[in-house]
């Protein structure tokens, strides 16, 4: 078993998205990436505690590889809004990808790449791809 996490906008519907993938054995929707511990969804709409929602993603790599499940998060939102999916404003919202390897980061870096070299969207990617911080259950 692997874990992944990503942050794509309100993490409910970026689980529902996750959740539908054959080979993900578990979701989980919370917090990462602030600077105080345990934080609330009000301490977090707050835009004052520096986290973003995420989904921690269990999966097994023998039924679903890395890849694919980065081509899940590039479709499930629009990776090019700094701090805003939507009508859902402010910096827990952005869009990021926290890995647990330095494999994961090099496909999180290449397929960032490969997507701002596309011509599928007019602005560049703005995703940040950082070391997985703490992860706080919602």
């Amino acid at each position: 078993m692997q874990q992944a996490m990503f942050g794509a906008g309100c993490f409910w519907g970026v689980e529902a998205a996750f959740r539908q993938v054959k080979g993900v054995k578990e979701t989980a929707v919370g917090y990462a990436g602030g600077h105080t511990e345990n934080p609330t969804y009000k301490e977090v709409c707050t835009d004052g505690t520096g986290h973003a929602e995420v989904v921690l993603v269990d999966f097994n790599p023998a039924e679903v590889s890395y890849t694919e499940l980065l081509n899940v998060f590039w479709n499930c939102h629009n990776p090019t809004t700094l701090n805003r999916q939507g009508p859902d404003v402010g910096s827990q919202y952005r869009s990021g990808i926290y890995y647990f390897s330095p494999e994961q980061q090099k496909l999180a870096e290449e397929t960032k790449a490969k997507l701002n070299d596309s011509d599928r969207y007019s602005q560049p990617v703005v995703t940040e791809i950082i070391p997985a911080p703490t992860f706080y259950r919602a």
